[in-house]
């Protein structure tokens, strides 16, 4: 975390994204605030492809004492907006070098979407959590700005999935960056203690072999699935989602589940949900849609739900002093008044200005132009 820090830092200063000047700090209007993004972005994406044009060239990247290697195809024609980008999980998992070389290998010919650039990571180890180990998000973190900055994809529209030990990971990484995703689908995994919680705003898929006993693997897809369908029942408008359980089909599914494909590529990700369910599971993270946390208080086990309801924003559970509301006009009119309510009680009631501070540090701790927050509110509490 702090060398996360200490190259965000770094990265800002080369960037002239650190304020140098009190103009910095000044209100800007709503069309300021949209020219100043577009201007920082622009900054942001030619330092960017200037960093990481030899780590997508080779398609490695290091990070955190890890090597990330990974395959490529490129289907369709992009569209305006930029292609959409695919990331697929190979399986395998605890066993030798060789055979989780030989599953991604199989994983980069396993789906072809219409459109867009499908990538297959190597996993950069060969243990039987390969893919929801802790270095894995900020790999992945990585990975999705350098396609975003040097090849023109849209971050609204960025799927991930996996097959069997690959789909042991969508089951953590779905939840756990699903500010990241339009949709994730999971094939053949087992969820372990996976929470389903942060799915909220998230298109979920699961696929499972009906004869797939191998860890009970078809009896808890099963249940996992009820779970949603629960969750969805309980808070209409959330847990969007999929399930098939493929009676007599074993482990290999025979292609059935590329079914998921097309179901996937018409979801689009909203970074600005108006209700957000973040529940810290396996990794903890500090920025979850517009809500961060500081670094000391992100830790698992902690749940917050936030609502934001025209200019009213209320959240309960373990809300930590210093949590930072992420706010853009696509969320709420920032030319009015704010109401935030903590646990029931008011803590904050006014206006929040935008300013190029905001816009340099949301872009400084994650290059998405499409969830660039124009002002920011951390809250005493």
């Amino acid at each position: 975390m702090i060398l996360r820090r200490l190259a965000a830092a770094l990265a800002a200063v080369a960037l002239g994204l650190v304020a140098t000047t009190a103009a910095q700090s000044n209100p800007l209007d709503r069309v300021q605030a949209e020219a100043a993004t577009t201007r920082l972005w622009d900054a942001r994406r030619a330092a960017l492809r200037g960093e990481r044009a030899a780590e997508l060239g080779a398609k490695s990247l290091s990070l955190l004492g890890k090597t990330l290697r990974w395959k490529e195809r490129v289907f369709g024609t992009a569209p305006t907006n930029g292609a959409s980008l695919w990331i697929s999980l190979h399986g395998g998992g605890g066993a030798p070098p060789a055979v989780n070389d030989q599953q991604w290998t199989n994983q980069i010919r396993l789906y072809e979407p219409k459109e867009g650039i499908y990538v297959a990571p190597r996993a950069p180890s060969d243990t039987w959590n390969l893919w929801h180990e802790s270095h894995i998000d900020p790999m992945f973190d990585r990975l999705i700005e350098d396609y975003v900055a040097l090849r023109g994809v849209d971050p609204d529209h960025v799927y991930i999935l996996g097959y069997s030990a690959g789909g042991d990971g969508v089951w953590q990484l779905g939840p756990r960056m699903a500010d990241r995703w339009a949709a994730a689908a999971m094939m053949a995994g087992h969820p372990n203690s996976a929470s389903l919680l942060s799915l909220r705003n998230l298109p979920f898929a699961v696929f499972v072999g009906g004869a797939d006993a191998a860890y009970g693997r078809n009896k808890v897809v099963a249940e996992r699935a009820a779970q949603l369908d629960q969750l969805e029942n309980d808070d209409p408008g959330g847990y969007p989602h999929m399930s098939r359980v493929y009676p007599g089909l074993p482990h290999w599914m025979n292609r059935k589940d590329a079914e998921a494909i097309p179901w996937m590529a018409a979801k689009t990700r909203n970074p600005w949900p108006n209700k957000i369910v973040w529940f810290q599971d396996g990794v903890a993270h500090t920025r979850f849609y517009w809500l961060r946390v500081p670094e000391e208080s992100a830790k698992t086990g902690k749940r917050i739900d936030a609502t934001v309801s025209g200019q009213v924003f209320r959240l309960t559970g373990d809300v930590p002093d210093g949590t930072e509301l992420r706010l853009s006009d696509a969320l709420v009119n920032l030319d009015g008044r704010i109401t935030v309510f903590v646990g029931g009680k008011q803590v904050f009631e006014g206006k929040v200005p935008r300013t190029e501070d905001a816009i340099r540090q949301s872009l400084t701790e994650r290059a998405d132009p499409r969830g660039v927050a124009t002002a920011l509110l951390k809250l005493s509490l």
